[in-house]
């Protein structure tokens, strides 16, 4: 089955690339037109507009992340890199990361989601503020800030606060040791913000050209405008993505074992969920809902999806489907069952505790 369907066409790939980039462009400019002219209507649906490009902006670039978007390995980086900056994240780190999601995929030991979902226990020693706050922090009125945290602060804080570090790990080693080379003392330096001086290189890189294109947008359109249309459309899209990844893999008994017990395959077809969407919205989001043939093999293109599922959806009985009346209830499974080895919703475990007494 994956042989049969890793196959990537260039074609197809830059077709979807450029066709959403001339329409994000398009958009963009719309927007700013009319909000220049006071139509407040046609802004909102074009701001609409822009915010489903966003999401599919963002999806296209983690395709070029796992290398299955174009058969060439440059095409990948090179339109990775522009989709990263156009989508506010530095598509080289990013991908490093997402990569290691997919490699411990189910196993809730080694990674638990963006949301960082806690254990039954985990969520037991909290206090009722504290227990308040993380179902807060997980639900969906919450996600616009999220979305914001994570594709416009923490992108240019991370870099900004590593490269201020960098710079004085740098100063204060030149004068200790004024003998040994700038690149030496650049190598010795340590962060959590990147692992390696390439992810450093585009990092400053997707920043630079980010905040380049921030100043062009300014004397363009006017500062005003240019951030509350980008502000809002980025933080809602990245707040739907959010949500998006989260209940793809957290809903209601989902896999989630610990180190030990954990499968690959069972992590993809028990721990994945087939997102069931309208047609219309699986294109804004590139089959990103056909989640679990992307984690049985990453490497099938979005274009590939549909049909790889459709041919072989007869090995998938075991795969959860969601469809979007129930997303709201998959985000309420924010907890990890260590002992039964899957998620469950804060209903259920005040259930437990109930019937416990």
């Amino acid at each position: 089955m994956i042989d049969r369907y890793t196959k990537s066409d260039d074609i197809k790939g830059a077709t979807q690339v450029l066709t959403t980039l001339a329409s994000f462009a398009l958009l963009w400019w719309a927007a700013i037109l009319c909000a220049g002219t006071s139509r407040w209507l046609a802004a909102a649906v074009a701001g609409l507009l822009i915010i489903l490009f966003t999401v599919r902006v963002f999806g296209l670039m983690h395709e070029c992340g796992h290398g299955s978007l174009f058969r060439s390995r440059w095409l990948n980086r090179a339109a990775g890199f522009v989709l990263g900056v156009v989508s506010g994240m530095p598509q080289y780190v990013w991908s490093q990361h997402h990569n290691y999601h997919h490699a411990h995929n189910g196993n809730w030991d080694k990674y638990r989601g963006p949301y960082a979902t806690l254990s039954v226990d985990e969520y037991a020693a909290l206090s009722d503020t504290q227990q308040r706050l993380y179902r807060h922090k997980c639900s969906i009125a919450a996600a616009p800030l999220a979305g914001f945290i994570y594709l416009i602060f923490n992108p240019r804080f991370t870099w900004l606060k590593g490269s201020l570090g960098l710079v004085m790990h740098i100063a204060r080693k030149k004068m200790a040791q004024p003998d040994v080379t700038l690149r030496e003392h650049a190598a010795s330096y340590e962060t959590r913000y990147w692992r390696s001086a390439r992810e450093y290189r585009h990092m400053s890189w997707n920043n630079v050209v980010l905040l380049g294109a921030w100043v062009l947008m300014c004397c363009t359109c006017g500062t005003a405008v240019f951030f509350a249309i980008y502000l809002t459309s980025v933080s809602i899209a990245g707040g739907a993505g959010i949500v998006l990844f989260t209940v793809q893999h957290n809903f209601e008994h989902a896999y989630a074992s610990d180190g030990r017990r954990w499968d690959y395959v069972t992590g993809a077809i028990e721990g994945t969920s087939f997102l069931v969407l309208p047609r219309w919205l699986n294109w804004f989001t590139v089959d990103i809902g056909y989640h679990h043939i992307h984690h049985l093999s990453a490497h099938i293109p979005n274009y590939c999806l549909a049909s790889c599922h459709d041919e072989y959806q007869h090995l998938f009985p075991d795969v959860t489907r969601v469809r979007l009346s129930q997303v709201l209830g998959a985000l309420k499974c924010i907890l990890w069952d260590t002992r039964a080895q899957r998620i469950i919703s804060v209903a259920e475990y005040r259930q437990r505790l109930q019937l416990s007494v």
